[in-house]
């Protein structure tokens, strides 16, 4: 049974010109112990769908699916507070900019003794519960590589580098023992050295936690380093979804092709000073979505047919929704 199995996920906008899908009909299936890179440019719909995971839309947005069930049980079918239940006790995100997410007003050790469960306190005098609150936050620090506890945990969110405030954020989201982590770009903006230290740490609590993890980014270079699956989205559709191996050595959508040959590190070929490749046009706006196949406008391999949604196809564990794919010649 897959840990988080999402069937047709849409998501409905209202705007002044009407209701939009800003995410039509993805698909995203994660097993335990995996992890699973979500790609897409800017623009993509990578965000709404962990805003859709956690119940974390707007109230005028409409969200249906024809089945989005955690470990089994349908998410969209539990009442809200079950539902905030099982994502704090069993989901926990990892947003873009950690100062942003903390409270300004409150200490980092004030935020993260607030976050512990109260059974993993346990019983007994309140001196004696305050004592393993404090010993349980260092014990998490050093989980996340953050050595000079005191003066993190004394400080506020804007006094501590951003890298610093990224690994409290994980030790944060850590801290209930979740089944699932969704990082959701965690390394945007970061240096090599501070992106490096975050992926490693990611990859160590996959490997020795089991820890399941969607790793959300449009950084292809990060990914590869540790993700084992991936799924791309273009304009809130599901485009093509797979190993990444498999999807890096033949994949079979214009789109992840472009997606892939953008990247300079994937071109070993690449000769100095030559043109980086890129699909011509822009990513459309939610007011003027293409019909069909919302890549079409900017596919070069785009036809009559591409004016109708394409459904998705399968070829053994290899996903892909494309009328045209790459390993048909065109006629």
């Amino acid at each position: 049974m897959p840990l988080l199995d999402i069937k047709n996920l849409t998501l409905e906008i209202e705007t002044a010109n009407g209701w939009v899908k800003a995410l039509d009909k993805i698909n995203l299936s994660m097993e335990a112990n995996e992890v699973r890179a979500l790609v897409g440019e800017s623009g993509s719909g990578k965000s709404l769908v962990v805003k859709s995971i956690v119940g974390a839309i707007n109230e005028g947005w409409q969200l249906t699916a024809d089945r989005m069930n955690w470990r089994g049980q349908d998410l969209l079918g539990l009442n809200q507070s079950k539902r905030r239940n099982v994502v704090k006790d069993e989901i926990a995100v990892i947003f873009q900019n950690p100062v942003s997410s903390l409270d300004p007003t409150a200490s980092l050790g004030e935020q993260l003794e607030e976050t512990i469960p109260d059974f993993l306190i346990g019983r007994g005098w309140f001196w004696q519960r305050r004592q393993r609150r404090k010993q349980l936050v260092t014990r998490q620090l050093q989980k996340v590589g953050i050595k000079n506890h005191d003066l993190c945990l004394k400080s506020f969110p804007h006094q501590i580098p951003d890298d610093i405030c990224q690994k409290f954020m994980i030790a944060m989201a850590l801290v209930s023992e979740p089944k699932l982590l969704i990082a959701d770009d965690p390394t945007r903006g970061m240096e090599t050295t501070t992106k490096g230290q975050i992926l490693k740490l990611l990859a160590r609590l996959n490997q020795t936690k089991g820890l399941s993890i969607l790793f959300v980014s449009h950084d292809l270079l990060a990914i590869s380093s540790m993700a084992q699956t991936m799924t791309v989205l273009y304009c809130g559709q599901t485009v093509e979804a797979g190993r990444l191996k498999k999807l890096r050595k033949r994949p079979l959508h214009p789109y992840t092709k472009a997606l892939l040959d953008s990247a300079p590190s994937f071109s070993k070929d690449l000769l100095p000073k030559s043109d980086l490749s890129a699909l011509p046009g822009t990513i459309p706006t939610l007011q003027h979505l293409p019909t069909g196949c919302r890549l079409g406008p900017r596919c070069p391999r785009a036809q009559k047919e591409c004016v109708k949604i394409p459904s998705m196809r399968r070829i053994h564990e290899h996903h892909y929704s494309c009328h045209f794919p790459l390993h048909r010649p065109i006629r």
